[in-house]
């Protein structure tokens, strides 16, 4: 069976909009570890796309958690190969760590934690139709690589996503959690609320049920295009 590698870094059940997508959509998606000791192997024909997902690691931390090594060796391979491949939030500060770009914390110290307004960039309308509000949670950026092109921006985080090539796209943000997933985020130890920028959770809950259809809406969209139902599963 061909698959999509989803590269995990946390034991949340397999619930979230790209899993569920890839099911839905019969492209086969396989689930991966490395930092629980769980092998990346190596990206050939049978690998038809892959997720990073995010996690609690920063690239720059990469001699205490040698994992990371593996997840940029795949990364790299991923980009080698022109496999579709997009890396969320810690997913996408290990796209900009391959490409050279800084990863790691802003001067203002401020938290995104709860959902935010994101706006397209000049020149790259066709990624976003408008200002989107999305589920945010880090206090890291990554920088644009060489030769990426910006996609979406934020008041607090100018790069909210890129891409790179054709295939390779990087958000900061977490399109794929839904309502459920936010709620294990906010019953969470490393919940960040009382941070500055970080939003209550009364406030997180009040704009999770303005916003969260639009956001399911649009990245079905984008799920569609960088990873459509017509990639088979069968060899």
């Amino acid at each position: 069976m061909r698959r999509v590698v989803l590269v995990r870094h946390g034991d949340d059940p397999p619930d979230d909009r790209v899993y569920t997508y890839m099911a839905e959509a019969g492209l086969n998606p396989v689930v991966v570890r490395p930092f629980a000791g769980e092998s990346l192997g190596e990206v050939d024909d049978d690998v038809i796309g892959s997720v990073v997902y995010g996690g609690p690691y920063c690239p720059a931390e990469k001699a205490d958690y040698p994992f990371m090594l593996e997840e940029h060796r795949w990364i790299e391979q991923c980009l080698a190969r022109d496999v579709p491949f997009l890396g969320i939030c810690q997913g996408g500060h290990h796209l900009a760590h391959v490409l050279g770009a800084y990863t790691g914390p802003r001067d203002h110290g401020l938290y995104e934690f709860g959902y935010y307004e994101i706006r397209p960039v000049e020149g790259a309308e066709g990624f976003l139709d408008g200002p989107l509000t999305v589920c945010q949670a880090h206090f890291h950026e990554f920088g644009l690589p060489d030769g990426a092109q910006l996609l979406a921006e934020s008041d607090w985080y100018p790069q909210q996503a890129f891409r790179y090539g054709t295939n390779a796209y990087a958000f900061q943000f977490h399109p794929e959690v839904t309502p459920a997933g936010m709620r294990r985020w906010q019953d969470a130890p490393w919940a960040h609320f009382g941070k500055a920028g970080s939003q209550t959770r009364e406030e997180q809950d009040r704009l999770m049920a303005l916003h969260d259809a639009a956001q399911h809406e649009w990245f079905m969209r984008f799920l569609g295009h960088l990873f459509p139902a017509k990639m088979t599963a069968a060899v």
